[in-house]
């Protein structure tokens, strides 16, 4: 059973909603606060003019039985001694929270007397009557109204507002809640008194209510249209991709690596895939086409000893006297032979690697050459000194052995094998008098099974493996094996190996051996 969200368009929907959900909620909740506080800004701004208007008569020594309330409904208000005592509050009021004071009715009528001012003291005589006509700035008289005639009370004094505080208020039995302003006046007999005005809330509750039910409503849609678009952009993102999944399953059941991917017109990620995909399969038809020819050849070229070695065993069952035993060992012998090359071709493609002993190159060179006795044409070792590399003795035994039976098939009377230090490099040379490589077969003679035209003609050529084999093996010693043509008009082998504490995973790129700087005549044909 397929589980839910288990495609990618799914888990890319369900993440763009997820994401833009929470970047909503918060931007919900920030504009719910700021509107809030906005409108409970506005109320409190009501609230402190009123506040103050009141304050003003009071202190301008109205009575308080005269003061001009503003409208109860929407801003009821409360007038205290210093004592707490209700002395006025707005009509039709029934109940009031939030102002300290619960009494909606004062417990007498309010005075219709104006509060007066509380004496201040008079200044003593200094005797000096001209400081009382010297410059009024320089004084500290804080009365606002120098026309008052002397001896007329002062009016009171108002504060800024001394707290802010919610509540709510029943007028006319509706219950409404409000934002209230306290202010204190001083300076009046039987004060100070409190002054506490209300600004109503409501149209700020409305508003958050309206606001908080648009939300409701809209988020969820506006989040299901997110959703619905990212699927739908995602789906056709990915459309490629599916098409790319569609033709490998096809290639998987066919086994036709001919086949390829289809490539988008895009510059993005999918068309680099696509291309990355056809790449591989490239690489994998042509890995595939190298394993299929390799067993061919290899079929063939086993095939060749063992029905002639299966024939002169059979002769010699019948006709003891016909059986031709050097032949039967020359084919074993080349028959293991064969078999060894193969296997450690397939070692070597199954990511064998070199060893990392220090061995002297010149001492291995020596100890070879003086164990071919039975060449047909002895080979001089130009040695001297002593060059130390790092790898496997016996893989680069074996790349000797290879290039010095390859020179052996095709001198005429001349082999030579040197070795020399260049800079951080150590140099193997394998030179021969014989026709040489023409440069035009010079790469593919190091490929799997490949014997040149002449050599194919010639019933004592190896199975085409030597030179493949020693390539490889001085790619994995991070060197390299390269033919050109040396001083005696052969060919000329050379490998090329880091010297011992240098680092062998960089090898020399190729081309870069110093061979004849001369082209040379091409005069035949040459093989492994």
């Amino acid at each position: 059973m397929r589980r839910p969200f288990s495609s990618v368009r799914s888990r890319a929907a369900l993440a763009a909603t997820l994401v833009v959900a929470v970047a909503l909620v918060a931007a919900a909740f920030a504009l719910l606060f700021a509107l809030r506080s906005n409108l409970t800004d506005q109320a409190e701004g009501q609230a402190d003019q009123w506040s103050n208007e009141v304050a003003q008569q009071i202190a301008n020594q109205v009575p308080i039985g005269d003061l001009e309330l503003p409208d109860s409904e929407d801003h009821p208000t409360q007038v205290t001694d210093a004592k707490g005592r209700l002395l006025i509050a707005s009509e039709d009021m029934e109940r009031i929270t939030g102002t300290g004071v619960a009494a909606v009715r004062p417990a007498s009528p309010p005075p219709t007397t104006a509060p007066t001012p509380t004496p201040t003291p008079s200044p003593t005589p200094t005797g000096d009557d001209d400081d009382d006509n010297d410059d009024d700035s320089g004084g500290d008289d804080d009365s606002d109204d120098d026309s008052r005639p002397p001896g007329a009370p002062a009016d009171g004094v108002v504060s800024r507002p001394t707290g802010h505080s919610d509540g709510s208020a029943t007028v006319d039995g509706t219950t409404v809640d409000y934002r209230f302003s306290e202010r204190r006046v001083t300076g009046l007999a039987g004060g100070p008194y409190l002054v506490h005005v209300g600004a109503s809330l409501g149209p700020q509750q409305s508003a958050v209510a309206a606001a908080q039910i648009a939300m409701l409503i809209g988020l969820p849609a506006l989040l299901v249209v997110v959703g619905g678009v990212t699927w739908l952009v995602t789906r056709r993102a990915l459309k490629p991709v599916e098409g790319i999944r569609r033709e490998m399953a096809a290639i998987t059941a066919s086994e036709d690596l001919s086949r390829r991917v289809p490539e988008p017109g895009t510059h993005d990620e999918v068309a680099k895939l696509a291309r990355t995909t056809n790449e591989t399969l490239t690489a994998l038809e042509a890995s595939v086409e190298r394993q299929r020819r390799f067993v061919a050849d290899a079929s063939h070229e086993l095939r060749s000893p063992i029905a002639s070695l299966r024939t002169q065993l059979e002769v010699g069952a019948a006709h003891p006297e016909l059986l031709d035993v050097p032949g039967a060992v020359a084919d074993t012998v080349r028959l293991q032979q064969l078999a060894a090359d193969l296997l450690l071709l397939a070692r070597l493609d199954a990511g064998e690697q070199a060893g990392r002993t220090r061995l002297d190159l010149v001492a291995l060179v020596r100890e070879e050459v003086s164990q071919r006795s039975a060449d047909r044409i002895p080979v001089v070792p130009e040695v001297r000194g002593s060059a130390e590399v790092t790898g496997s003795r016996g893989q680069l035994a074996r790349v000797l052995g290879n290039l010095l039976d390859n020179a052996q098939r095709h001198a005429t009377g001349e082999i030579r094998a040197t070795v020399r230090r260049e800079g951080a490099q150590v140099v193997l040379a394998v030179s021969d008098d014989g026709a040489g490589v023409p440069e035009a077969e010079r790469e593919r003679i190091f490929e799997r099974f490949v014997r040149l035209d002449d050599a194919r003609s010639r019933d004592d050529g190896g199975a085409g493996l030597g030179l493949a084999i020693a390539r490889d093996v001085a790619h994995r010693h991070g060197g390299t094996l390269e033919v050109g043509r040396g001083e005696a008009g052969g060919a000329l082998f050379e490998l090329r190996l880091p010297a011992a504490g240098r680092d062998p995973e960089h090898p020399v790129p190729a081309g870069a051996s110093a061979l004849g700087a001369a082209p040379a005549q091409v005069l035949g044909d040459r093989r492994e």
